[in-house]
């Protein structure tokens, strides 16, 4: 098994304390700084390493995306590993906990197949903090942070705190009345329903991958 890093500072652990702590409930890991791919503008793309116009455009017009491999399939089959990774650690799209496969696990920035086999090993996940508790087994807190913003654990939409429906990706306070109005959901195609009568087809599709009725 991998050993624990030790921590750099005193203050990093404080830092990420901080951080765990204002997300505790979330089920979409909190984001330092990468962009996913169905919301990031064209230009925030194009800017990014190993991407160009035509790139960013082709992501664009190819929303939403329900996974990382059609992400990687379009801009980045073609380039070295080491490429990859620079572009994928500033674009990707977060991962499924409980439904990815070994090869979408291994395009994260920085897991190698001992890592790739520990996030498989704990499925499934009832939440972010069983992630951090299990990964925080074989890294110390940074890199469990660095590893949460590219995964998620969908939220079940009858149960989900305020805190765990704003973790998701461009969801604000308006579409949290409209996420909460509806309930008890009995199935997806009430959420598809509802939801679809203040965002198009495309926007509930995108919001979809995030929720479960359980």
């Amino acid at each position: 098994m991998m050993s624990r890093r030790p921590g750099r500072s005193c203050l990093v652990p404080l830092v990420l304390a901080m951080l765990f702590a204002s997300s505790a409930d979330a089920q979409v890991g909190r984001n330092m700084g990468v962009l996913n791919p169905n919301t990031a503008t064209e230009t925030e793309m194009a800017a990014l390493p190993h991407m160009n116009g035509a790139k960013a455009s082709s992501i664009v017009e190819g929303r939403p995306f329900r996974n990382m491999l059609e992400i990687h399939a379009l801009v980045g089959a073609s380039l070295t590993e080491e490429q990859q990774d620079e572009l994928y650690s500033r674009l990707f799209l977060p991962l499924n906990l409980n439904d990815t496969t070994e090869e979408e696990i291994h395009l994260v920035p920085g897991v190698g197949r001992r890592m790739a086999h520990e996030f498989d090993e704990y499925k499934p996940y009832a939440g972010l903090p069983v992630f951090r508790r299990e990964i925080g087994k074989y890294v110390d807190d940074e890199e469990v942070a660095r590893l949460e913003q590219f995964v998620f654990v969908p939220i079940d939409l009858n149960t989900a705190s305020d805190g765990d429906i704003l973790s998701i990706p461009g969801m604000g306070r308006r579409m949290l009345r409209e996420f909460k109005e509806y309930r008890p959901y009995r199935q997806v195609e009430e959420f598809r329903r509802e939801i679809g009568k203040y965002v198009d087809d495309d926007e509930v599709g995108r919001l979809e991958r995030y929720v479960s009725i359980d």
